[in-house]
């Protein structure tokens, strides 16, 4: 059964960026001692896109399927002001059919996604299979 999931972001600035993380996102992290901190997400979900060439990042001896993270959040504007009076610039506003974007640059130089989705989310589902019903076993003749 698959408890959970764990994201993995490549840090040019890995201290620079858990301190965004923790400071300015407000993620709460357990520290598994010499700073490496695992944190907290919000409620996810996951789509599969089409590329025009495979995302890899190497991890261990395996070519691991790259991915992009966009942060979710019900009012776009208004959290772009809280971050801005965090003193964190947002990228220039892109409307599409399933919702506004917007990206924030982490210390280290690279860039997460945030928007306001317009699609319906998945947020409120159980990763977990609906159980099937039982079915009885046909009854005996006699």
């Amino acid at each position: 059964m698959i408890t959970g999931a764990h994201f993995l972001f490549y840090s040019k600035d890995p201290d620079a960026d858990r301190a965004f993380l923790t400071d300015v996102l407000e993620f709460r992290s357990v520290n598994l001692g010499h700073n490496w901190l695992i944190f907290a997400l919000p409620p996810a979900e996951l789509a599969v896109h089409p590329a025009a060439e495979n995302l890899v990042q190497k991890d261990g001896e395996r070519s691991m399927l790259g991915a992009v993270l966009y942060l979710m959040c019900n009012d776009l504007e208004g959290m772009m002001k809280v971050l801005a009076r965090k003193g964190v610039q947002c990228s220039a506003t892109v409307k599409a059919r399933w919702g506004t974007t917007t990206s924030i640059q982490l210390p280290s130089g690279g860039e997460i996604g945030l928007y306001q989705p317009t699609h319906e989310t998945a947020l409120g589902l159980s990763a977990k299979p609906k159980a099937k019903a039982r079915q009885q076993p046909p009854a005996k003749k006699h």
